[in-house]
């Protein structure tokens, strides 16, 4: 770190970095400074000069707090500390100048804008501004544009601040977005009125700070001060952003991110934002039994005693979908376990090795991509698996960081090198000799689902651990299933995987299982919250919450244990998910030993210790993996279509449009490249 150096705003004296920009320099010492187009997280503009400040003995005009570093500043006449002012009649003219330049052209549209309520301007115009404008002439107006279901514009009401346009560009990595025009004709636009082909794109109604950029599904349907404000977890993909669900009454009416800069730093993907359409439609709101080949509601009791009949000293089986939390994993195991069965979470087939977390999680934390000098990808295509994980290495890459991939070439939205799309590639790559001055660089080897599905996926882990060990590098195995690592923390393990653990299973019990295909003849018993592919297959149904209905403990791809909490309820007398299999248990006879969530939670963490350290990242053990033979295959990757990817997903009708644009888009490119 650079000399501290000594500067002085509004009287108060404090030591910061010389390389801070005065508006950094403002919040360290408390002193809040309004704006626009600043963003922590994007390139500085310097185009909105809401942020203007005074420079004691500098020009006699201010300067703009976010594009003046504080080593610009020259010390006082007698070497007495630079001096900054941000409360001084200069500073209070220039931003009430600015606040009416801002309002020349916009509409007085507050009444109906969504952005009411949670607005910068308005905030900013009733703190800074003055309550009357000089100007007399007829406002501009602007064409609205066509970004496509998920971002509703109007252009009338932008400030040209180019968050938008900077957040697609650098973040995002999609170069759509721009302005054009100059003076009074400048205008944000999209290239050619193309629509937005990104997953990210929603994060853009984030940081707008006016109503040009608000979210087309939640359009006039609440107020920001109707809503109850929950902080949560995401479990549409395993990087557990921290998010925020946003109820009113009964239903999430919206899914905001929450700031966290370990995991998620303040963006989610638009899966994670939009999907809210689906928790409402094709819920299982009571039970069900199967008679005569066709369902007929049942009440709790009667479904409750025929599981119980059912599973009676039958071969029994337990798998565990994507979207389960630890609680719900760990009761299941005790459950079937207890009965002598077997419990498998691996549903995907992924040969991930139990009781090794060096192996099944890695070595590495997602903040280790912000330091990395070298990115390896092994089988994996982070912008559909995890699309904010893949604008952090976006971001990595644009410091400087080398990355390559073994896979197939896809579009990353940023350059790499490819080493090929076979097993040959990776053996080759891992039985290289690393230089010394690359094994001194922070490296990072990344592989993927994808990679591990297949009949070697042991061999490829091998590998990819080996690759690690060789270059200094640390590891990060990227899950695509929220409740993988939880659930593999607990042991719902079986030796030899999911075909070892039906094999001869007489009754399945589905624990929101969606992804499987259940050969006729065994008796299944599913438990989940959505009338999907298992549910089609059940013969019991047991209706549970879904992840904004029940409190919950998922550990996301890197082993952080997080916390997500109730929002609502679940419709109709659908339960808790833990509630129900501590309830059969009882009907079985073998009732498991807690009545409560936290008497539950204790039995966890006495079990698996680190579950208890929410938030935190342990060090992971296990020895390398060695004795697999790679195959000859190529590496195909996890997932084929990113909105469509879990039960809650397929529910939306949303998620569905974005998933036929996304073929549509996707076929329209092979033609062009035919």
């Amino acid at each position: 770190m650079a000399d501290l150096r000594t500067i002085k705003i509004d009287g108060k004296e404090i030591e910061v970095d010389p390389n801070l920009t005065l508006i950094q320099a403002c919040e360290l010492a408390g002193v809040e400074v309004p704006r626009f187009c600043y963003h922590e997280r994007l390139s500085i503009a310097g185009n909105c000069r809401m942020c203007l400040v005074e420079v004691v003995g500098g020009p006699p005009k201010p300067a703009a707090s976010c594009a003046m570093q504080v080593k610009d500043l020259r010390p006082g006449k007698d070497g007495e500390p630079s001096e900054i002012r941000t409360n001084s009649p200069m500073v209070k003219k220039a931003r009430e100048g600015v606040m009416e330049f801002l309002l020349i052209n916009h509409p007085l549209d507050c009444p109906i804008c969504d952005q009411g309520g949670e607005c910068d301007l308005q905030d900013q115009a009733m703190a800074y501004g003055v309550d009357f404008s000089r100007y007399r002439e007829p406002k501009r107006a602007a064409e609205e544009l066509n970004l496509g279901p998920l971002v509703e514009t109007h252009m009338t009401r932008c400030i040209s601040c180019t968050r938008c346009v900077r957040f697609t560009t650098e973040v995002a990595g999609i170069t759509q977005m721009g302005q054009t025009g100059r003076g009074e004709d400048s205008e944000i636009t999209s290239y050619l009125n193309e629509t937005l082909n990104s997953n990210l794109q929603g994060n853009i109604i984030d940081l707008c700070p006016v109503g040009a950029l608000v979210s087309k599904p939640y359009a006039f349907t609440a107020r920001p001060w109707e809503l109850t404000k929950t902080e949560s977890i995401d479990v549409m993909d395993a990087l557990g952003s921290n998010i925020r669900v946003d109820t009113k009454g009964r239903e999430v009416m919206r899914i905001l991110p929450r700031n966290n800069d370990a995991v998620n730093e303040e963006w989610i993907n638009d899966k994670t934002r939009f999907v809210w359409d689906g928790l409402r439609r094709q819920r299982l709101d009571r039970p069900y039994i199967r008679e005569n080949g066709k369902l007929r509601a049942a009440e709790w009791g009667e479904a409750l005693a025929a599981a119980a009949n059912a599973m009676k000293g039958r071969k029994l089986a337990g798998l565990i979908g994507e979207l389960v939390p630890v609680e719900a994993a760990f009761s299941l195991k005790q459950l079937i376990e207890g009965q002598g069965g077997h419990v498998e979470c691996r549903v995907d087939g992924a040969r991930l090795p139990a009781g090794n977390r060096a192996a099944y999680v890695g070595t590495a934390t997602i903040e280790d991509i912000d330091d990395a000098q070298m990115i390896q990808l092994i089988g994996t295509n982070p912008r559909t698996e995890a699309p904010v994980l893949n604008a952090r290495i976006r971001a990595a890459w644009a410091r400087g960081a080398q990355i390559g991939l073994v896979g197939e070439p896809v579009d990353l939205t940023y350059d790499y090198a490819h080493l090929g799309n076979d097993r040959a590639a990776l053996e080759d790559l891992s039985s290289r000799e690393i230089s010394d001055e690359t094994k001194d660089k922070p490296t990072l080897v990344i592989v993927g689902q994808g990679a591990l599905r297949e009949a070697d996926g042991e061999a490829v882990l091998a590998h990819a651990m080996r690759l690690a060990g060789n270059s200094n590098s640390r590891l990060m195995v990227l899950h695509t299933a929220a409740s993988r690592v939880g659930a593999m923390d607990v042991g719902a393990v079986t030796d030899g995987g999911l075909d070892a653990a039906i094999d001869g299973a007489e009754v399945i019990y589905n624990l929101g299982a969606d992804e499987v295909d259940i050969d006729p003849g065994a008796f299944v018993i599913y438990q989940g919250s959505h009338g999907d592919r298992g549910a089609h297959r059940a013969d019991i149904i047991l209706p549970g919450a879904c992840y904004t209905e029940e409190n919950g403990l998922f550990v996301n791809t890197e082993g952080r244990p997080q916390l997500a909490m109730r929002a609502n309820f679940a419709p109709g007398v659908a339960k808790e998910n833990w509630a129900i299999l501590r309830a059969l248990s009882a009907e079985l006879d073998a009732a498991l030993p807690w009545n409560s969530l936290a008497q539950l939670r204790q039995a966890l963490v006495a079990e698996v210790p680190h579950l208890g350290r929410i938030g935190e990242v342990s060090e992971n053990e296990g020895a390398a993996l060695d004795g697999f033979d790679l195959g000859k295959a190529d590496f195909r990757y996890a997932i084929a279509d990113f909105y469509l990817t879990n039960p809650i997903a397929r529910a939306s009708p949303l998620m569905g449009q974005l998933s036929a644009m996304a073929a549509s888009r996707a076929s329209g490119d092979m033609l062009a490249a035919e």
